[in-house]
């Protein structure tokens, strides 16, 4: 910014608007800069020590449900991104072993790889018990939709059912 810009700014407002609405650069040298670096560093540290276990863990929880939102919002399908992805991502932000989790939900390993693995769709009541293993964090609702993306893009895609089941209408055309 120009020393002409700048009384431009003087002209046209006060002290209290301008320090209120504009950021003016200060240019420091390269002491002054590695001394803030080292004191911004060391403000950084000291808060990244205070921030606790049980507060990570929800950051990473709201980061799913953010990131789930996300997909659920967007009009492309991906193969990926089905629920065992974000179940399997569910189980590193609460950092949980398959076997402890399941046993947490009331269900078997043996299902739970099964969701995990993508070769079950899961029951409502699973989703139910989602939620609130996530303190109602992530919704049942969006676990649901997050399974039903697969559903929908299958509906849309699958010409082999169409086929199939063409065999079993007798209908008169309109």
């Amino acid at each position: 910014m120009s020393k002409k810009q700048i009384e431009k700014l003087f002209e046209q407002y006060s002290l209290e608007e301008l320090a209120e609405s504009f950021v003016f650069p200060v240019r420091l040298t390269k002491k002054q800069q590695q001394e803030a670096d080292a004191e911004l560093n060391a403000v950084l540290a000291k808060r990244r020590s205070e921030i606790t276990p049980e507060f990570k863990k929800q950051a990473r929880l709201l980061q799913l449900k953010f990131q789930m939102e996300d997909y659920l919002k967007g009009i492309r399908y991906d193969k990926q991104k089905n629920f065992g992805f974000f179940l399997r991502q569910y189980l590193q932000c609460i950092d949980k072993r398959s076997s402890e989790f399941a046993a947490e939900i009331d269900i078997l390993p043996s299902e739970l790889s099964q969701y995990l693995n993508n070769h079950r769709k899961p029951p409502k009541h699973i989703m139910v018990r989602l939620e609130l293993h996530s303190q109602n964090t992530i919704p049942a609702s969006d676990w649901y939709r997050v399974a039903e993306m697969e559903t929908l893009h299958e509906l849309a895609t699958d010409k082999a059912i169409r086929k199939e089941q063409k065999l079993h209408v007798h209908a008169a055309r309109v």
